[in-house]
C-alpha cells in the first residue's frame, strides 16, 4: 500500500504529465455562492441546561436547520478545546508512521473494525481523490490502532464524548419532529448501534489543480459529527450553491 503522503513525497508526480480530470477537476464542482448565507449555529448548551424557553428555541431552530441545511455548527458543546486538539494531532501522526506499520490495518473489506489506506483512482497521472484514511468503529466495542503511542486512548475519549454530544442532539432531533426525546435512541437502538469513526487526511499534493481531497457526497450514516483543523475547504450544498464552513467559530 503506498499512501497518498508517500506518493507525494516521492518523485512519482513531480515531473509526471499535466494531464489533470478534464470534466471532474475540482473548480468543475464548485459554484461557490457569494452572498451572506451562513450554516445555522447551535448553542448545545441551551439545549442540555437553558432554560424551558430558551431549550425550545434550540429545538425549532435544530428542526429548521435540519430541513433547510441538513446540517449545522454546534457551540459550547462542553468537548474541550484540547482534546479536539488532541485528537486531531495523534490522529495526523498516525499517518507519519511506516508503510509497513500501515498494513497491519489495511483491513479486508468494509466490515473489518479497522481498516486504512487511499481514495488514489486511477493511474499516478490521472489523480483523482487525495485523500488517506482511517476507520474504526468506536462502539458498540471499541477498535483502534496502537500506533502511534496515545493514539488510541485519545480517540477512545474523544468518542466517548462525541457520541453523548450526539445522543443529545438526537433528542432535540426528535423533539422538533414533535416526538418524545428518546424517540430516536429507542426507534435506532442507539445503546448498541454501530459508530464508526473516520480520520482522513489531505497531504500536500505535487499537482494541486489535478486533485481533490473527496467528492460531493453525502454520509451515509444517521448522524456525523465532524472536527475540522484551521485550513479550510469543507463545503456544505444549499440550494445549489456551495457555502464554506467557517474554520473560526469557537466551538
Amino acid at each position: 500500500m503506498l499512501s497518498e503522503k508517500k506518493l507525494g513525497e516521492s518523485s512519482f508526480l513531480s515531473s509526471g504529465s499535466s494531464k489533470c480530470m478534464s470534466d471532474n477537476t475540482p473548480t468543475a464542482f464548485m459554484i461557490h455562492d457569494e452572498g451572506e448565507q451562513t450554516i445555522p449555529i447551535i448553542d448545545f448548551s441551551l439545549l442540555i441546561s437553558g432554560t424551558p424557553d430558551q431549550r425550545s428555541k434550540v429545538v425549532r431552530d435544530i428542526g429548521h436547520a435540519c430541513r433547510e441545511w441538513g446540517c449545522f455548527l454546534v457551540i459550547n458543546h462542553g468537548v474541550s478545546q484540547k482534546l479536539m486538539e488532541d485528537m486531531i494531532t495523534v490522529s495526523q501522526s498516525f499517518f507519519n508512521i511506516t508503510e509497513e506499520e500501515k498494513r497491519e490495518y489495511v483491513g479486508e473489506d468494509v466490515f473489518s473494525p479497522i481498516t486504512c489506506g487511499h481514495s488514489l483512482h486511477g493511474t499516478t497521472t490521472e489523480v483523482n481523490l487525495w485523500r488517506d484514511y482511517l476507520r474504526a468503529f468506536v462502539h458498540p466495542d471499541f477498535y483502534f490502532p496502537n500506533k502511534p503511542p496515545g493514539l488510541r486512548d485519545i480517540a477512545q475519549e474523544y468518542s466517548k464524548r462525541a457520541r453523548e454530544v450526539a445522543i443529545e442532539l438526537f433528542k432535540g432531533i426528535s423533539e422538533s419532529l414533535g416526538l418524545e426525546e428518546n424517540y430516536i435512541h429507542k426507534q435506532m437502538e442507539l445503546d448498541e448501534g454501530l459508530h464508526i469513526m473516520n480520520v482522513n487526511h489531505y497531504p500536500p499534493c505535487p499537482q494541486p489543480l489535478c486533485a481533490m481531497g473527496l467528492p460531493p457526497h453525502s454520509d451515509h450514516g444517521f448522524l456525523s459529527l465532524l472536527i475540522q483543523n484551521d485550513i479550510s475547504g469543507l463545503d456544505i450544498l444549499h440550494k445549489g450553491k456551495w457555502v464554506p464552513v467557517c474554520t473560526r467559530v469557537k466551538l
